[in-house]
This record gives C-alpha cells, sequence and structure tokens, in this order.
C-alpha cells in the first residue's frame, strides 16, 4: 500500500518503509495497518467512527486513511496485536 495526500501546507506519503533518516522531511515509523474490507458503500455511516471508538477506549492511538473504495487504520506497530484482539472483541475482523 502506498497512500499520498496533498494540501497547501504538505505532502504526506505513507508507505512500507523508508529509511529512518529521510532528506525531504519527518518519518514517523513502526505502524501496523488494519484495512477495512472494501469496496464500501457511501450509505454506510459511523463505521470508522465505531472502529476508532474501539480503539480509543482501549488507548490505542490511531492515524486513519481512506481512498474511494474503503478505509485503512494504522495503530502504532507495538499495539497492533491488542488493537486486533479489541476489533475482534467488538466484532469487527481486521485485515493486517
Amino acid at each position: 500500500m502506498v497512500w499520498i495526500g496533498r494540501t497547501e501546507a504538505e505532502l504526506s506519503v505513507v508507505c512500507r518503509q523508508v529509511p529512518e533518516r529521510a532528506a525531504w522531511g519527518e518519518v514517523s515509523g513502526g505502524w501496523g495497518a488494519l484495512e477495512v474490507e472494501g469496496p464500501l458503500d457511501f450509505t454506510i455511516v459511523g463505521l470508522l467512527a465505531e472502529i476508532t471508538a474501539v480503539l480509543a477506549r482501549a488507548e490505542i492511538s490511531v492515524f486513519a486513511l481512506s481512498t474511494f473504495d474503503t478505509d485503512y487504520v494504522l495503530v502504532p506497530g507495538h499495539r497492533l496485536v491488542d488493537a486486533i484482539e479489541r476489533l475482534d472483541e467488538a466484532g469487527f475482523t481486521p485485515y493486517v
């Protein structure tokens, strides 16, 4: 997965791995990615809110990304197993 987001203020690139020291800017590594199975119908309301609420209750921080077809929730790598367990308990089956 590669995700690129651009605003007037920044360019963000999310990918599997980059060097720890990147000449072009800040790097934040060590994230695990969970995929919401898509494609998702645009009439679905609150799905991402429910997923992030489960993780918030477990005090797991998230970085959410969305594409046309689906959503991805990135969590700190050291909390990935915990995130999967909490989501499974809540009735979600995360894809890693």
